[in-house]
């Protein structure tokens, strides 16, 4: 099993993160083989077989999932909203973000040509991991994230380290419909194909926050270039979701 870091994460003692490719599940085609998700089309025994591999490297019995709509709701998970809550893959309900500050809960986002982006303040051991498609986007899920953890935790963005995972790259991002879905502030992210950069997008919101340019890294690993490593919807319609997910250490 293959996993991507970032580098500016990799370093925080206190947070353990993956990028998990497609590979090293027990799925078959057209989900071959590491999809995390019940809403593809593959058999949920092999999909909870999949999800107990991220617990387990994780070493964590709490796995945190959402309904990902892409929308710009943020869920924080605390004490109340885990409580009765007994099973190992918690469904926290409806959003496009998630956030806590408590040990041992690991967050997770699924993606097959979204972005991932994960969200660290080191100083009050505070963490977020949120799906931005082009609809996450246009509505700024994340500014909503990090303005969630300066609200709930008194997070300073210039703390914060983010990065951004594997996703539809500027190479393969054609919206021809882009005129009615797009609004007009981000055409200028466009080239003459109508390819849209929401690397760069999602580049621009970051530092909009107030995090600082260091501590930002972004993958620039186009999904639907390399169906051999990540699902891409794009690519192929029919196919999983990988899990991108970050924890807190416990006894950190």
């Amino acid at each position: 099993m293959k996993v991507i870091t970032f580098p500016n994460i990799t370093s925080i003692s206190s947070v353990q993160h993956a990028v998990f490719s497609r590979h090293g599940g027990y799925s078959q085609d057209p989900y071959k083989s590491l999809n995390l998700s019940f809403g593809v089309g593959d058999e949920n025994d092999l999909v909870l077989k999949n999800r107990r591999i991220v617990s387990s490297y994780f070493n964590t019995d709490m796995l945190v999932f959402v309904n990902q709509v892409h929308g710009n709701n943020v869920l924080t998970i605390d004490g109340v909203s885990l409580t009765g809550k007994k099973s190992a893959f918690v469904d926290a309900g409806t959003a496009d973000a998630l956030v806590t500050n408590i040990p041992g809960v690991c967050l997770v986002i699924q993606t097959a040509d979204c972005q991932s982006v994960m969200m660290i303040d080191p100083q009050k051991n505070v963490i977020a991991n949120a799906h931005v498609g082009w609809r996450g986007s246009v509505q700024n899920i994340i500014a909503r994230t990090i303005g969630e953890m300066e609200e709930r935790f008194d997070c300073r963005p210039s703390d914060l380290k983010v990065g951004i995972g594997p996703s539809l790259g500027p190479c393969c991002a054609e919206f021809v419909n882009y005129r009615l879905e797009i609004p007009k502030k981000f055409w200028r992210y466009k080239d003459d194909k109508h390819r849209f950069d929401f690397w760069t997008i999602s580049t621009q919101q970051v530092a909009d926050t107030g995090v600082l340019k260091e501590n930002l890294f972004v993958s620039n690993v186009c999904t639907k270039c390399h169906t051999n490593r990540f699902f891409s919807y794009r690519a192929q319609q029919v196919t999983g979701r990988f899990a991108s997910a970050i924890a807190l250490r416990r006894n950190c």
